[in-house]
Parts: structure tokens; sequence; C-alpha cells
């Protein structure tokens, strides 16, 4: 797969999920599709306006240089077709057929939750979404937010504070940072997670794009919490996403005399499940054993390879270069597959190319 292609139809303006799909049924591939003359992409289901567009962005987009340009920023682009590709995301209608990561998706990220809320929050609804944010994310949640001001920055930095995973979803491109005071959050939520986009680069910050981001947001989560939020805040919004994409929503319930819980409240008369602590969000979304289910699931050899250079690996060091010649494999295929061990929390790298087993997987296959 050329993601060269999907990231060109991703520039294209007009382009959607639902355009890329008629075009992967009517060429086989988006590469075909890009070379196609006008006649046949309209043949193919897209209406003149986006045929046009398509044929003067391929007049004016070097793909190869915006591809350069991803790399050198650190990026990773992740389409339908990639193995990294998030289930939850995944399972919605219509998925964006493009992610942007700057960090790093897990399949861990599975269990995560989003919380959001109002940008102007007052003390109570800072003080609440830090205190469900860092429970959650003690008991292995991945908190899924906005990066924006208010209660998106108090949940991020919560999960951090807590030693856990968090996922920051802009309504830009990845090459903006926005707000830019959150310019350090940023970047410790991409050394504990990710931040992810479907706008391609240079997409500024523009109101419009936030609301579809939402979309985004809720749909990486088993459920929505709203933390704080007026009526026709921005939060209520990802909460009809995730009603429409069969999430859980919760909301905490606030001051009657607060506008700014008057939209949070909204939510709990119209049905939404009250928070009044993480359990019952950890009870609703049957999450109250999810480390379990992660070491059981991550501690597991995902393949021959995995087994074999496990059992290289004891509460003793081991250069890969040694690993290498035990196993008689290409050092660029042990290295690639022990940082995903890493990741998965298998094993644990302590210096200079040098391995040991983590002490879960030794105590789970009694590694010598």
């Amino acid at each position: 797969m050329d993601t060269r292609y999907w990231i060109g139809f991703n520039i294209v303006k007009g382009i959607g999920p639902a355009k890329v799909r008629r075009l992967l049924d009517h060429f086989g591939d988006l590469a075909l599709a890009w070379e196609a003359t006008g006649d046949e992409l309209t043949a193919a289901g897209l209406d003149k306006r986006s045929a046009d567009n398509v044929l003067t962005a391929r007049k004016n987009i070097d793909l190869d240089r915006v591809l350069n340009r991803i790399q050198k920023l650190g990026l990773t682009v992740l389409t339908w077709d990639s193995p990294g590709y998030p289930a939850n995301l995944h399972n919605i209608a219509q998925p964006p057929p493009v992610l942007y990561v700057k960090g790093t998706l897990t399949p861990a990220d599975e269990w995560a939750v989003a919380m959001v809320g109002t940008r102007r929050a007052t003390a109570y609804g800072r003080e609440v979404a830090r205190e469900l944010a860092s429970q959650l994310a003690a008991n292995g949640v991945t908190i899924v937010s906005g990066l924006a001001r208010g209660i998106d920055s108090v949940a991020h930095k919560a999960a951090l504070d807590a030693g856990g995973r968090t996922i920051a979803v802009l309504g830009c491109g990845l090459d903006y940072i926005y707000p830019t005071e959150n310019r350090s959050l940023a970047e410790a939520i991409v050394h504990s997670g990710a931040m992810v986009s479907d706008y391609a680069l240079g997409t500024q910050p523009e109101a419009a794009n936030f609301p579809p981001r939402n979309r985004i947001i809720s749909g990486l989560s088993k459920g929505v919490v709203v933390v704080e939020s007026p009526e026709g805040g921005g939060a209520l919004i990802t909460a009809d996403f995730a009603a429409e994409q069969g999430r859980d929503v919760f909301a905490v319930p606030g001051s009657i005399l607060a506008a700014s819980c008057r939209g949070s409240n909204k939510l709990i008369q119209d049905g939404a499940k009250m928070v009044l602590g993480a359990v019952d969000i950890l009870e609703e979304l049957n999450l109250t054993l999810v480390t379990e289910h992660k070491q059981a699931r991550l501690a597991l050899p995902a393949n021959d390879t995995e087994q074999r250079l496990l059992a290289c690996l004891s509460d003793d060091p081991i250069h890969v270069d040694e690993i290498g010649a035990q196993v008689a494999m290409p050092i660029s295929h042990i290295t690639g597959t022990l940082a995903l061990m890493e990741l998965k929390g298998m094993v644990r790298q302590v210096g200079g190319m040098n391995y040991i087993v983590a002490r879960e997987t030794r105590a789970e296959y009694r590694v010598e």
C-alpha cells in the first residue's frame, strides 16, 4: 500500500470517507484513482466539482515532498488498511480514511475514555476532571481529549501525572499546536501517548474544524464523560457523536445555578449516566479489570519470533548482537520486534541496546 495517494486524497478539498470508499470500490486502489481522468473520476461516483479538485490537486501537489515533510516531523500515517489503525475508531460509520499520528498508539488504547468539557472551567470542574482522569488512568484506562483549554488540558495532565496514557485529537494539522500555551503539554503527551488528527499538514486551527474532530474523540473511546459544559458547548457535540456511535455518555452533575453546568446537567436529565466517581465509569464500561486484561493480552507472545527472543532473555542484560547470534536473525528484525515487545510490556531496554525480560512476563512464563 502506498500511503502517498491516501495523503493526496486527504489533502483534496471535498473528498471525505464516502468518496474515498467509492474510489476504492471503483478503482481497487487509490494510486489508480489519483491518475484517473475527470471522466473516470465521475464514473466512479465523484461529482464534477470534486473531480475537478482532484485534477487540480494532482497538478499542484508533489506527493513525495509532502511525504518527506511528514517523515521529517516524525509523524506516522495510518489508513483504513494499516494494522495499527485504532480498532474503536475503525468500528464507527465512515471513519476517517487517514490519521496523522505523533507519538504512539498501542492496542492497549482500545480501553479508552474521552473526557471533555468547557474551556472556561470552574475550580469545581477542574478538580473533578483531575480526580476522574487520575483514577481512570491509574486503572489502565487511556484518556482521550482535545488539548483545548480548560477541562481537556486538565484531563490530559492528570492522566500523565498518574503515569497513564493519553491521546489528544487536534482540529488542525499536526504542524500546529493549538492553543499555543499547550506546547509543553503536547510534548509530554507525545512521550506517553499520541497526538492525532485527520487534517493534513498546513491546516490551521479554524473554528469550523473542531466540531468534526469531536467525532474522532468519541470514536476512539468506549465512552464519553462530560465534566462541565454550558448549553451549546462543544462538549455536547462530542456527546451527540458518542450517542450516534453507540458509545456510553456520562455527565458530572453540577450546580443548577451555574451556567457552566447547564449543558452537562441537561445531559443527565436526558438520560446520560450520572458520574459521582471514577468507579461509576469503570463499572458501566466493564473496565474494572482493564489492567488484568492488558497483561493477559500483551504478555502473550504474538508469534514465533517473539517466543524465540523471549527465550533469550532473563534478569541479566543481554545485547542485541548476542541475541542475534543466538537466534540467527537480522539485527534490524530483532530490534524492531524488541521495540514492539517493549511497548507491550514484555521486555525492557536497560541502556546500550541491552534488554532484560519484564518482571511480569518472567512471572507469567517462569523465564529463568
